[in-house]
């Protein structure tokens, strides 16, 4: 049986202990036992009797259409507990024409149950109606991040290979250029950053040419 085995971030190989070539379709499971059809690309390495290989999924799934489909499923939820937030305050509103006029409880009176009862049944729907608000705020915020995360190009990507060797050009030139020009360093380390930010993009575009070349 095909497995998953993680290489780094974003990317999962095939564990397999039989052969493949680039372009086979093979099946590989999850550690749920969900099968996933993949196209083999490269053989990353061998270990212990196993292979490695980087593959793709052949229905064209991946990080990029999960990312979709989480900012989807977080946006319904947060138009959801909008929603229910706004009822819960409509909600809070019953006997507002009466509470406005701020009449005092009549202690003894045969009123006296009925306007607590309503008084807190108000505030409880109040409450509901922040705490949904509060929900629906969370979870914008996590669709937007997964809104973000659909438009990113990361090392699970074969065209990664592209992006990662226009981003190792700039920061290249970029390098280059603080190092050629001292005065146009913003502080003491900005050469230093630069150079990070080269070996980085160089790691990745190797590693991107590994996996997808």
């Amino acid at each position: 049986m095909n497995t998953y085995s993680k290489f780094t971030a974003n990317v999962f190989l095939a564990k397999t202990e039989k052969e493949y070539q680039k372009g086979d379709t093979i099946t590989v499971t999850t550690k749920y036992g969900k099968e996933n059809e993949s196209i083999v690309y490269n053989l990353i390495y061998s270990k212990d009797g196993y292979n490695y290989y980087s593959i793709i999924r052949a229905d064209g799934f991946n990080v990029q259409e999960r990312a979709k489909l989480k900012a989807e499923r977080y946006g319904n939820w947060a138009d959801s507990a909008q929603d229910k937030s706004n009822q819960k305050y409509e909600d809070s509103q019953e006997g507002k024409d009466f509470l406005v006029l701020a009449e005092p409880i009549k202690v003894g009176h045969h009123s006296e149950k009925r306007h607590r009862a309503l008084i807190e049944r108000n505030w409880a729907r109040m409450d509901k109606s922040i705490e949904l608000r509060d929900k629906a705020k969370e979870h914008e915020k996590k669709a937007e991040y997964w809104a973000k995360k659909a438009n990113t190009i990361n090392l699970s990507m074969p065209e990664s290979i592209e992006y990662y060797e226009f981003m190792l050009e700039k920061a290249t030139k970029e390098h280059k250029f603080l190092k050629d020009n001292p005065k146009m360093r913003e502080h003491s380390y900005s050469l230093t950053y630069a150079n990070k930010r080269k070996k980085e993009a160089q790691k990745n575009f190797d590693l991107a040419k590994r996996l997808w070349g």
